[in-house]
């Protein structure tokens, strides 16, 4: 106790001198200056706290900042502006579909047309493109097709065209089928009994309600700046939440096996921690991230965990009973993982528009409603962000699932499964091109350390083969559904990537051209505003109405970028 009180004495001696010093120092200021120096401290203060603590990094800012001034400076911004308009006029005069000649429809009909004419137009539309993904020459995109399974959802579709979800009092029939939805699906995922979810539009939406319920989750817990720890692999989908959400995304690197270094994200973890995300499978490269792992991370910090299994959601629940059973599980007999996404309508073989986002335990759905007690028209209430959903859509997913059946989902996945496999083994035997990661499900994806690996996509498209090109590291990737399975589709694929990589190799290192010249270059420019840009340009080549020989197309509800 002595030398506590003697430590104090010390102290308080250093703060009398402390203060001594301080009152000398401002012997001669009067009190007016005293309080406006110390509100200009404080407000410098506040303002260098909120200028160094942002959602968005220092240093992404500063480049922001940097490559716009860049572009505003006389000659070199006029000069990036000309390539720019160049790069956007090749890009949209190599767009296939902007190739139609015939003139679009832009007024209303003075009179309307009669059926069998909406129905000759149609056959028209639905006949343009070189395209034809019957052939099985697609990456993704149609995962059934079957003829049977089609004319059962166009007969659902019929019964349930004018309904709506939305009143549950007029359509009861279509409640209870989007309340078994959700159930089939919890229950495939191991779900307890207080498992829950909503059915949703797509595999988009379903990520936007779960990042939207942790993050007002987040909120009561008393988390100002929410953050969600992904992986580099992760669909975009979670990008657009944070940017909608205002949420911070952080990004966390990956293996060399192309799955989520699980210690990366454990240092990741701070106070503002509201979500932590793998995919089962993720996209780019069909591989699982380390889920088990993640999990315990998740129940040590009290952290929501999100499973995205949105592309093979539907395979790798039957992969076990296919005879392919995974390394390690992914579902919610996981501790740890609070919800799921899977899309119903990939590998559900439903119709496209309809996923499910599946959660542990109702508390966490609960923060994806939005209600609306007070609104003149009454309490408005919405389980996900549309308010009126087409109920047909929900029905044609209900009716395919219980059709199909868990034999039929086995089959199924047993034929995409063993082709995988097939593609795989015949993949790793060809030179000068590799398989990035282990991938356990559905996507291939092939890089090569020898040439440009985009040669190789442009000279498959001369094939008719449209597989998914991808970027960091640059690769090509093939998704595999129902129709890659016909007899002989594995086979012509393989064929033609011997042939064209034979071709490549007489020349690896000749230039690229085409839309993998254009990704190639993405890669290289450090001003990623600019590659936003020409994406933007292609979203409005989406709303062109001007047929191709117009020099400067205007794209509806967008100035002409020059």
């Amino acid at each position: 106790m002595d030398a506590l009180v003697t430590y104090k004495e010390i102290f308080l001696q250093y703060l009398n001198k402390i203060r001594n010093v301080v009152n000398e120092k401002s012997a001669g200021t009067e009190p007016w200056q005293l309080i406006a120096s110390t509100v200009v401290a404080t407000l410098l203060l506040v303002w260098l706290y909120t200028f160094l603590f942002q959602p968005e990094s220092l240093t992404s800012r500063f480049k922001k900042w940097f490559f716009r001034f860049i572009r505003k400076l006389p000659f070199i911004g006029t000069e990036i502006q000309k390539q720019m308009n160049k790069t956007m006029d090749d890009m949209a005069s190599g767009l296939s579909f902007l190739q139609d000649k015939k003139r679009y429809i832009k007024t209303l009909p003075a009179k309307g047309l009669s059926q069998p004419e909406v129905l000759k137009m149609m056959k028209e539309y639905n006949a343009m493109g070189d395209v034809h993904w019957e052939d099985g020459k697609v990456s993704g995109t149609v995962y059934s097709g079957e003829e049977k399974l089609t004319n059962l959802l166009v007969k659902v579709y019929q019964e349930f065209a004018w309904s709506n979800p939305l009143h549950p009092d007029i359509f009861p029939g279509l409640r209870k089928m989007e309340a078994e939805v959700v159930r089939m699906a919890c229950t495939l995922f191991h779900g307890g009994p207080n498992s829950c979810g909503t059915m949703t539009s797509g595999g988009t939406e379903s990520i936007l309600m779960a990042c939207k319920a942790y993050r007002n989750l987040a909120y009561e817990k008393g988390i100002k700046y929410p953050e969600m720890l992904v992986p580099q692999s992760v669909h975009a989908a979670f990008d657009k939440a944070a940017h909608y959400f205002g949420m911070k995304i952080v990004h966390i690197p990956l293996t060399k096996s192309m799955q989520v270094d699980v210690k990366a994200m454990k240092r990741a973890i701070s106070k503002n921690t509201a979500m932590l995300v793998c995919s089962a499978p993720q996209f780019p490269h069909g591989v699982m991230d380390p889920i088990e792992e993640v999990a315990k991370l998740a129940v040590k910090y009290d952290i929501p965990f999100h499973v995205d299994a949105c592309l093979g959601g539907f395979l790798i629940v039957f992969m076990e009973k296919a005879g392919f059973p995974l390394k390690h599980p992914f579902d919610f007999q996981v501790e740890g993982v609070t919800s799921i996404s899977a899309d119903t309508h990939k590998y559900g073989y439903a119709p496209k528009g309809s996923s499910v986002i599946l959660y542990r335990d109702t508390k966490y759905r609960h923060h994806q409603f939005f209600i609306a007690p007070d609104w003149q028209g009454g309490i408005y209430a919405s389980p996900t962000i549309a308010g009126s959903r087409p109920g047909g859509l929900i029905a044609a997913c209900w009716a395919t699932l219980i059709h199909i059946g868990e034999d039929g989902y086995v089959e199924a996945t047993w034929k995409i499964i063993s082709t995988a496999r097939y593609l795989e083994s015949e993949l790793r035997k060809i030179d000068n091109i590799f398989i990035l990661g282990n991938p356990e499900v559905c996507v291939l994806a092939l890089g090569s350390d020898t040439f440009d690996i985009y040669q190789l996509s442009n000279m498959l498209l001369t094939k008719g083969w449209n597989l998914n090109t991808l970027q960091f590291p640059p690769s090509i990737h093939i998704c595999l559904t129902l129709l890659h399975t016909k007899p002989g589709v594995a086979e012509q694929l393989l064929n033609d990537i011997r042939e064209c990589v034979k071709e490549i190799m007489k020349d690896p290192k000749a230039k690229t051209t085409g839309m993998g010249a254009i990704y190639g270059m993405a890669q290289t420019i450090p001003d990623r505003s600019m590659i936003s840009e020409i994406a933007g340009g292609y979203l409005d080549c989406l709303y062109c109405t001007d047929v191709p020989s117009s020099a400067n197309a205007q794209m509806n509800g967008s100035p002409s970028h020059h």
